[in-house]
């Protein structure tokens, strides 16, 4: 499959309450909840200091900075540090993505439009088509472009002076982009997952917001579940208010947050129903492991891809589950959170080089 084909979040299933990737309604509020300059930007600090950095220069200068290229995982911030960019820089914004640009002239319309200064967002980047890689390279580099005229033989190149701009690139797979593209970013910032006090201090900024009053505790339970993820803390903060809204007086509490989230299938680890889909798969079906990708896709009736894309990152992140040269392999972590017992030896079949997945594991559960 291409990477400018598809995304894992085009992919997810529908009801999936803890997917990173935004929907409809993820953006409308989102739009109300970003922080508008970088001093308001919760967590990222390393990020943030070097980010502060080179604007601060770029403005003593009075010149456009360096592009910028932000990576991570989905939900992190990427796109709200774009626009905190323009701001810090009083500039104009225009905003467009990598599946968007399929053909040199699409990128060579925007380009030509820009205005000097102005800042350009391109969200996922590596999903751009190469001929537009190609011609980003010189727009980077030279604030140039070659427009081709005419075809064939008698195809001519003029060249399209452009007015300094910055660019901003926002990528989950900054492995897909190819050097030449990288090495033109002036500055590279990875965006690292939330811990929970980071969370938690997003989530009372957000019900602040959002005039949902809510007591500590209850945005530790939000955070506590949210896989690290601002996106998904405030997709949970949504639907804890609406659940304590309409089933109690509208004020959250660490009671009422629980099982707003029970409700919504979203355990106290982060897991929802898919993770635990697999993992139940894995455990009672398969004895732990190994077994392969696709048997265990059909086992849980979702495509391979869903699977290893979707579902797998946050419970290898977490510990639960560990890929194998012969297959995916349960942790004893994952017997303990499912509260079931697993077997006294490794399953047959499983790598020995990995005692450390089965150590303890006649305790748990």
């Amino acid at each position: 499959m291409s990477p400018y084909d598809s995304d894992p979040a085009d992919r997810l299933p529908a009801d999936r309450v803890l997917a990173a990737a935004a929907d409809g309604e993820d953006q409308a509020v989102e739009a109300a909840l970003r922080p508008k300059q970088l001093d308001e930007f919760i967590g990222q600090e390393r990020v943030r200091e070097q980010l502060s950095l080179v604007l601060q220069a770029a403005r003593k200068r009075g010149a456009a900075p360096d592009h910028v290229l932000l990576s991570g995982p989905p939900g992190l911030g990427k796109t709200t540090l774009s626009m905190i960019i323009a701001a810090e820089l009083n500039a104009p914004i225009r905003i467009t993505s990598g599946p968007a640009i399929q053909h040199a002239g699409d990128l060579a319309a925007i380009l030509s439009s820009l205005t000097e200064g102005e800042v350009l967002f391109l969200d996922e980047i590596h999903r751009m088509s190469r001929p537009a890689e190609e011609m980003l390279y010189m727009a980077m580099e030279d604030f140039r472009v070659d427009v081709i005229v005419g075809k064939g033989p008698g195809a001519t190149a003029i060249p399209l002076e452009l007015p300094p701009f910055t660019l901003v690139g926002a990528t989950t797979r900054a492995g897909l982009l190819p050097p030449p593209l990288r090495d033109r970013f002036g500055f590279t910032g990875h965006m690292e997952f939330y811990a929970p006090a980071e969370l938690q201090r997003v989530v009372h900024r957000s019900a602040a917001l959002l005039d949902v009053e809510i007591d500590p505790a209850g945005a530790a339970e939000i955070a506590g579940r949210s896989r690290g993820t601002p996106r998904i803390a405030n997709r949970l903060l949504r639907r804890v208010r609406d659940y304590a809204q309409v089933k109690h007086d509208g004020q959250v509490t660490q009671e009422i947050a629980a099982q707003a989230l029970q409700v919504y299938e979203v355990d106290a680890r982060g897991l929802d129903r898919l993770d635990r889909a697999v993992l139940d798969a894995l455990l009672r079906l398969f004895g732990g492991g190994p077994v392969g990708l696709s048997t265990l896709a059909v086992a849980v009736g979702e495509e391979a891809e869903t699977v290893e894309e979707v579902a797998e990152p946050f419970l290898v992140r977490e510990g639960l589950l560990a890929r194998t040269p012969r297959g995916r392999i349960a942790t004893a972590a994952a017997w303990a959170h499912l509260g079931l017992t697993p077997p006294q030896t490794p399953p047959r079949g499983a790598v020995p080089a990995q005692p450390e997945l089965f150590k303890g594991a006649s305790d748990a559960g």
